[in-house]
């Protein structure tokens, strides 16, 4: 898949584990930074570092918006197709674990 011609500034992802079980990167977020237009080929978990406001571009055009609290984990199917964008005036972080034997 290409990727569409970014506006705005990358988030940054720093792969901290990736083991035949396991890939955890941690994705930092600054002011206005997305991850750009991805699908998820795993399940994964999300452990928030910090406090943030995200704002999800779906597929079709749709938004949806998100507020993510430190500590409070969520986890997602493999699947799911979204491009993360920081719509907040301040950075945040997460942490990702994809787990590999859950595959899509």
């Amino acid at each position: 898949m290409t990727e569409p011609l970014r506006c705005r500034p990358p988030a940054i992802a720093t792969v901290q584990v990736d083991d035949a079980n396991v890939r955890v990167t941690r994705w930092d977020f600054p002011p206005g930074s997305e991850t750009g237009w991805h699908r998820h080929g795993m399940a994964y978990v999300v452990v928030p570092v910090s406090d943030g406001k995200m704002l999800l571009e779906l597929p079709g055009g749709q938004t949806a918006t998100a507020e993510i609290k430190a500590g409070v984990a969520y986890a997602r199917a493999a699947g799911i197709e979204h491009n993360v964008v920081n719509a907040g005036d301040t950075a945040f972080a997460f942490v990702e674990t994809e787990l590999k034997h859950l595959i899509g």
